[in-house]
């Protein structure tokens, strides 16, 4: 049995949870996130201990990955609607902007070309110097945004520049060395 499918996953007391058709519907507020699981496991709202139970048709290979998956899925919607998830970035570089123009982040990181990456529904993205948020109720979306605006100039190890997470620890390397001697 998998260890975190069989946990369920806990509702708060402003989270509302709908199951029809497959599709899982969680809503808080004005937030709302759904998803459609699979045919391996069943997903029913337990609503006297205010739960949410994933259980599986079978033992096979598959039906167990999807346990544990469907359950952390779940319990990342649960977290979405409620808390929501921030991914931090920071630029370094001499004279690297960036800012948010519409649903679009402009980012001028030493090409000459302005580089655009363009926000989905449900992200929000703030930039206050060189450290750019980025917020949203959809875990998945977050991190696909945070990982498109890193991409257009990741960190380098030598003098560490470009688009990093704020915890991410760079390890610098050593440059070319002077080998002295010669005349």
């Amino acid at each position: 049995m998998s260890r975190i499918g069989k946990k369920p996953v806990p509702l708060p007391g402003n989270v509302k949870c709908s199951v029809a058709n497959r599709v899982v519907t969680v809503e808080s507020g004005q937030n709302k996130l759904s998803i459609t699981h699979r045919p391996e496991v069943s997903v029913k709202v337990d609503d006297k201990t205010k739960t949410i139970v994933v259980e599986r048709r079978d033992d096979t290979r598959v039906s167990k990955a999807m346990h544990g998956l469907t359950r952390a899925l779940l319990n990342n919607m649960v977290t979405g609607v409620t808390k929501g998830f921030v991914k931090e970035l920071e630029l370094n570089g001499v004279g690297w902007t960036a800012k948010v123009q519409g649903m679009k982040v402009l980012l001028n990181v030493g090409y000459a070309d302005t580089r655009e990456v363009t926000i989905p529904a449900g992200v929000k993205v703030e930039i206050v110097q060189n450290k750019i948020t980025v917020k949203g109720a959809d875990r998945q979306m977050v991190g696909q945004v945070a990982a498109q605006i890193r991409a257009h100039r990741p960190p380098e190890p030598y003098n560490a520049k470009g688009i990093k997470y704020a915890d991410e620890v760079i390890i610098r390397k050593q440059g070319k060395a002077f080998a002295g001697g010669g005349a």
